[in-house]
């Protein structure tokens, strides 16, 4: 199996997601279609079959979902999702009653196959986002990631920096105190000398 795209400088991820769990919301679909067939014939089997009260019931809740997802769709309060699942809801509900009342298989599985296309065409739209924002999020995490290690680098270069120049600081005075030292302990050392030639005086270094 292919392993997943780690770009240069990003840290792979440590879990890798199983098989199964990329697979099984794209046979969700399927799996609740046949699961609505299976316990409508289930249904006919004990008494739905040819029963106009069976079939009435269904008949009204459908139609009820599909009214409640028309007005959830409309009017300034909308709600797409709700809507989706409002219609959804009301063609499972007429195809579960006309799965269960009628005797012959040929028409539950052609409803069978009409809704599964349709939820198909319905969870492709879904996963088409899904998979866009997802790639839009690593996206923005990997620029982030790469700003933050561009601004650290300058920040660990400037820092090294200061402390060069402080060390190379501190070793230039260090070497001239031991200089002017050493310069000192020699005989006739003079130095009113020092000041008239323009050298750097040193720091006092007696305590006050």
């Amino acid at each position: 199996m292919n392993q997943p795209y780690t770009p240069p400088g990003i840290a792979a991820p440590l879990v890798h997601r199983h098989w199964l769990a990329d697979a099984a919301p794209k046979a969700a679909p399927v799996l609740a279609t046949s699961t609505v067939l299976i316990l409508a014939r289930l249904w006919n089997a004990n008494g739905a079959e040819h029963s106009i009260g069976d079939a009435a019931v269904m008949g009204v809740l459908a139609a009820g979902a599909a009214y409640a997802g028309s007005k959830l769709a409309t009017g300034e309060n909308g709600d797409g999702t709700a809507a989706a699942i409002g219609f959804t809801a009301a063609g499972t509900m007429a195809f579960a009653g006309v799965a269960a009342y009628t005797d012959s298989l040929p028409l539950p599985l052609l409803l069978w196959s009409v809704a599964t296309v349709l939820s198909y065409i319905l969870a492709v739209r879904h996963w088409r986002t899904d998979r866009r924002d997802t790639v839009t999020y690593e996206r923005a995490t990997i620029d982030r990631r790469e700003t933050q290690r561009h601004v650290e680098t300058v920040e660990v270069i400037r820092a090294r920096a200061a402390v060069e120049a402080a060390q190379a600081g501190g070793q230039y005075a260090t070497a001239l105190a031991a200089a002017l030292t050493s310069r000192a302990a020699l005989p006739g050392f003079d130095p009113a000398a020092l000041t008239t030639a323009g050298l750097p005086e040193l720091p006092a270094t007696g305590s006050k």
